[in-house]
């Protein structure tokens, strides 16, 4: 089912961390930032139907990606911190629609084969080595959580993924071996909440 999996990491990580403080917002995508506790915000995107906590400002971009099942358009959220001392050196949530009839969370056997795939296609794009995958559920919807070991040992990506109905959501962090272990990655990752 690689078909249906696309380098969500490389169009993620490349084109945030070269990209510089004047990226555009698209007008159709309207999301709002609220002060949360310990200095974090909480993120709101209704369009995305999702609600996060976030440790600053973050900046949006949409793409549009061309596949063997049409274009979709991908949205990414990502949070990159100044301070060199911080836990992760990037927050990233992205979500895309799938067509109908191409992937769903009621199909069982092809949610697992996507997952599956999706796992692989993360791991070799960034050249790394899994660490750790299992399956997570967020109430009824299935989703993936997976480590990866990136920059030949130097740092870890922790990833979430769910796919609600045709709507598929990846969350990621990335941080410095000797710092993967920390509460914000945590903290980010169990904020993660559908709206109804």
């Amino acid at each position: 089912m690689h078909k249906y999996t696309f380098v969500f990491f490389l169009l993620s990580i490349v084109q945030f961390v070269q990209a510089n403080d004047t990226l555009p917002l698209p007008e159709l995508e309207q999301f709002q930032l609220q002060p949360a506790a310990n200095g974090w915000q909480e993120l709101i995107s209704y369009e995305g139907k999702f609600r996060l906590l976030v440790p600053g400002t973050v900046q949006l971009k949409t793409d549009s990606i061309t596949t063997e099942i049409g274009n979709l358009a991908y949205h990414t959220f990502v949070y990159q911190p100044e301070e060199k001392t911080a836990d992760n050196l990037l927050y990233l949530l992205s979500y895309c629609d799938y067509p109908i009839n191409t992937v769903h969370s009621d199909s069982t056997e092809l949610v697992s084969e996507f997952f599956d795939a999706t796992v692989e296609t993360a791991v070799t794009s960034v050249h790394g080595v899994l660490l750790y995958n299992d399956e997570l559920f967020l109430k009824k919807y299935p989703g993936r959580i997976w480590r990866i070991d990136y920059l030949d040992g130097k740092a870890v990506i922790k990833n979430r993924a769910f796919l609600v109905n045709s709507r598929f959501y990846s969350l990621r962090t990335i941080s410095l071996k000797e710092k993967n272990l920390n509460p914000s990655s945590d903290q980010f990752f169990e904020s993660f909440h559908i709206l109804d």
